[in-house]
């Protein structure tokens, strides 16, 4: 029989590359959004499955909303990819962040016990638990420093997903991802906002891209190589954590270099820094360690910072 799986947060990045993964791998492929009605799905419709995945409507704070859906099929797997995903705006709205990303994690761990649940689950976290990585590689066994809401929700939640493995015997786990771009992020990420500034201007336009810290470096990964790391942690023996990173870390201003070389264009004319853009507190610093990864899983990132750029500037492979 055809394995079913449950992705929460269907309609974002990782969700809509993950479920043509496993569209792709004859699952059929269920989906929740926060609102089905109004939400426009225009990811999987760019990926051309938007008719493949069935879809719930589920807000992950409201445990009825969660336990409705979680009753509704026999799944195999879930990944719970749903929340808050801007490090920005958590400053911003730092208790909706925190209610979106560990209530929506405990509410589904709470309704996976509650109904006895054989189900594997993945939950996403990320880098930003580590903070300031000091140049250092972290790997799974490296100390949180969250610095902003954001991170300090994934943390929490990392911890939920700790006591509930150990506690109840559910097969859940924690995919650690630094930052993954691909041609499908929203251009409020920064990656996304440099190479569409920079497309526009080469086709005419004068505006001037305005940034926060060009000096930050960041571990920068492609997209659809680190979903294939989360069905590759659900497919274990056991459950385990573990750090899926590029090993590699660049500056903004590499990245913003890369960008606007793409189109000719030098980029000092057309980028400006704007101190109102500087988070409250930041990382500066951003590298992963995946050897875990690449040992038990046989997964690796093999995408350079400038393969990434030019695939997002050319949107060749989405």
């Amino acid at each position: 029989m055809r394995k079913k799986a449950l992705i929460c947060g269907v309609s974002g990045q990782d969700g809509a590359y993950l479920a043509r993964l496993l569209i792709n791998k004859n699952y059929v492929v269920y989906g929740t959004s926060r609102d089905i009605q109004s939400t426009s799905f225009i990811k999987l419709e760019k990926l051309g499955i938007r008719d493949k995945v069935t879809l719930f409507s589920m807000a992950p704070e409201d445990f009825r909303s969660v336990l409705i859906v979680l009753q509704s099929e026999s799944f195999d797997e879930i990944y719970f990819l749903a929340g808050q995903s801007s490090v920005a705006l958590s400053f911003n709205q730092p208790a909706d962040t925190m209610k979106s990303i560990s209530l929506g994690t405990l509410n589904l761990l709470e309704a996976a016990r509650m109904l006895n649940y054989q189900t594997r689950i993945y939950f996403a976290g990320s880098s930003e638990i580590f903070g300031d990585t000091n140049g250092k590689p972290a790997n799974e066994k490296t100390p949180f420093r969250p610095k902003s809401p954001y991170a300090i929700a994934k943390a929490s939640s990392f911890f939920l997903v700790d006591n509930y493995r150990e506690s109840y015997g559910l097969f859940v786990c924690t995919g650690i991802l630094f930052n993954h771009e691909s041609c499908i992020r929203p251009e409020h990420f920064v990656t996304q906002k440099i190479v569409s500034a920079a497309r526009r201007i080469a086709s005419g336009s004068n505006e001037i891209l305005e940034l926060g810290c060009l000096d930050i470096s960041r571990d920068w990964g492609w997209a659809p190589d680190y979903v294939v790391a989360m069905w590759q942690m659900l497919q274990l023996d056991a459950p385990e954590d573990f750090v899926i990173s590029s090993g590699k870390s660049n500056s903004l201003k590499e990245f913003v270099r890369l960008a606007f070389n793409h189109y000719n264009l030098d980029w000092e004319k057309h980028v400006r820094h704007n101190p109102s853009l500087l988070r409250p507190s930041d990382i500066f610093h951003s590298i992963g360690d995946s050897t875990n990864a690449q040992e038990k899983l046989g997964w690796r990132s093999n995408k350079t910072l400038q393969d990434i750029v030019l695939n997002m500037a050319n949107c060749e492979k989405l």
